[in-house]
């Protein structure tokens, strides 16, 4: 048990956390292996567990009456997700999770868990502070959404996702993933990265990307988002 309490405690939720919580935590958690391609919960399923990943990468994604999939987080180590439905009386998953790599996560017990706030106001105050920042993170995703065209959602991706001294880098997401991700159609997107090769503002090949012209994919970027950074001349609009 000491390995996972040492797991446990490097997550942000947890860090602040006496010994005696981590261990009782510990004591009712469980390691999970999820295969790549395979579930660790589907839709609709009892939430009666949340997740600390360990490693690998996960999705979670709701799916349409239709059966069309729409990604909603890609979940990547030392991230903790689904704790906010503790709260609830009868708590379901309200996506999937499936694994895009190979991933190990502990399952906590959200019954337990809730029953130690009740106990712990310090405890309370650092849950409802991370799911704050959390929420934060999902009303400026909104506003990127609904405000922002498809180019400056993939051109602020592609940017984020690039190091900061080098110029190539590999998408370890699927181009269909990433697309959904961004809420763009898988179409839509191929066309956009296109359109940004064909300006030489980036090179792609297979799943590696190339930056040729760092300022003018930020300038892309920051179209719908706060004013660009100056540059040498203007660049070609690529706005959808």
């Amino acid at each position: 048990m000491e390995n996972l309490t040492d797991e446990l405690r490097s997550a942000h939720l947890f860090a602040q956390l006496s010994q005696d919580q981590i261990e009782r935590i510990a004591r009712k958690a469980r390691r999970i292996s999820v295969a790549e391609g395979k579930a660790l919960f589907a839709q609709g399923d009892p939430a009666d567990r949340f997740f600390f990943v360990i490693s690998g990468q996960l999705k979670l994604f709701r799916l349409s009456p239709e059966g069309n999939e729409k990604v909603i987080e890609i979940i990547t180590p030392g991230h903790t997700f689904a704790e906010a439905l503790m709260f609830l009386e009868r708590p379901r998953y309200p996506v999937g999770c499936v694994a895009l790599l190979p991933a190990e996560v502990i399952a906590v017990d959200s019954r337990d868990f809730n029953q130690m706030l009740r106990g712990s106001a310090e405890t309370c105050l650092l849950l409802l502070g991370e799911l704050s920042a959390r929420l934060r993170g999902l009303v400026r995703e909104i506003d990127e959404l609904s405000l922002q065209s498809a180019t400056c959602r993939i051109a602020g991706y592609l940017l984020k996702r690039a190091p900061a001294d080098a110029d190539e880098f590999q998408l370890e997401i699927p181009k269909g993933v990433i697309a959904s991700r961004l809420s763009v159609k898988p179409e839509t997107f191929s066309r956009i990265v296109r359109q940004l090769t064909e300006h030489k503002i980036i090179e792609v090949h297979g799943s590696m990307v190339r930056i040729r012209d760092r300022a003018a994919l930020r300038r892309e970027a920051d179209v719908c988002g706060a004013p660009p950074e100056p540059g040498p001349g203007p660049c070609p609009p690529l706005h959808s």
